[in-house]
């Protein structure tokens, strides 16, 4: 395995990189199209139109705030970024979702899913042409007929169902669900230990939760099977076990990188994701 001492200025040191095989902009006229949006002209114009849009799919516990640091970096580096809200209903649904932003958005686009929006961003890129990456950060990699649930336990080391605080309400049919909360007790030892507590609070605080039958719904297609993937592994995670994203990151043939940091990863080490993201689009958008 290789340290990362230097590189980016940017990036924190002490990561150990393995290589195997709404916010956004606030408006959808600046991913990755010239018309609606403010204009530039010259070198510039073209520089910045010819970079993949990214989009940014958060997962559950999160919503799109997550990524703000991340996206003040791509957003520095020229790339039009877009943040989408995750309905945290089922993978079906939400890939369906986040089509419908996908086919909004003009030209190449890098696909980046944190947590279960690692399941969300496998099928919604699934036969689209213009996703020329994947991104999953501290996230799911499931296979056709797979679930998150069955993922997580595959290894030991999960102590998210202790933590969970389960509401069950009527649904207008007459029938039950359940919501999964975070315990905002709980939240900043189990979602974002390295995150400072003040933020975790907030976090906690404005946490989203995920319907408890979007984690057994088993996938359907896979698109990291067809298309290049990179995969940012926390082995300080106590939702998706350290163990449990290598075996994932493996089966993918996943570009890995190693870093101690909590699940909430994308807030801790904000730049390190967006040099992974900026990563998988030199690589793969020309």
């Amino acid at each position: 395995m290789l340290s990362i001492k230097g590189g980016r200025k940017r990036l924190v040191t002490g990561v150990v990189s393995t290589v195997t095989a709404g916010l956004a902009l606030g408006a959808f006229a600046l991913s990755g199209t010239a018309d609606g949006a403010t204009k530039t002209t010259g070198a510039a114009a073209t520089a910045r139109h010819a970079r993949p849009t990214i989009v940014l799919e958060h997962g559950a516990f999160a919503d799109g705030s997550s990524w703000n640091g991340a996206i003040d970096d791509l957003r520095a580096d020229g790339y039009p970024v877009v943040a989408a809200a995750n309905p945290l209903r089922g993978p079906a649904s939400d890939a369906a979702a986040l089509r419908t932003v996908l086919d909004h958005i003009k030209g190449p686009k890098i696909l980046v899913g944190h947590s279960y929006g690692g399941n969300v961003i496998s099928q919604a890129a699934t036969d689209d042409p213009d996703v020329k990456a994947l991104v999953y950060v501290a996230a799911f990699l499931p296979a056709p007929g797979e679930d998150a649930l069955e993922l997580t336990d595959k290894f030991p080391g999960s102590t998210l169902p202790d933590a969970l605080d389960p509401v069950t309400y009527q649904q207008a049919d007459g029938s039950t669900a359940t919501d999964l909360y975070i315990q905002q007790a709980k939240f900043h030892h189990q979602f974002a230990a390295d995150v400072p507590a003040r933020q975790a609070a907030l976090m906690a605080t404005e946490q989203r939760p995920i319907a408890q039958s979007a984690l057994e719904e088993k996938a359907t297609t896979a698109a990291w099977k067809t298309k290049p993937s990179w995969d940012i592994i926390t082995t300080r995670d106590l939702n998706i076990p350290p163990a449990v994203q290598r075996f994932m990151a493996e089966r993918a043939h996943a570009h890995t990188t190693e870093v101690a940091a909590s699940h909430s990863v994308a807030v801790s080490h904000p730049h390190l994701v967006a040099d992974v993201i900026e990563r998988a689009a030199h690589a793969t958008v020309h």
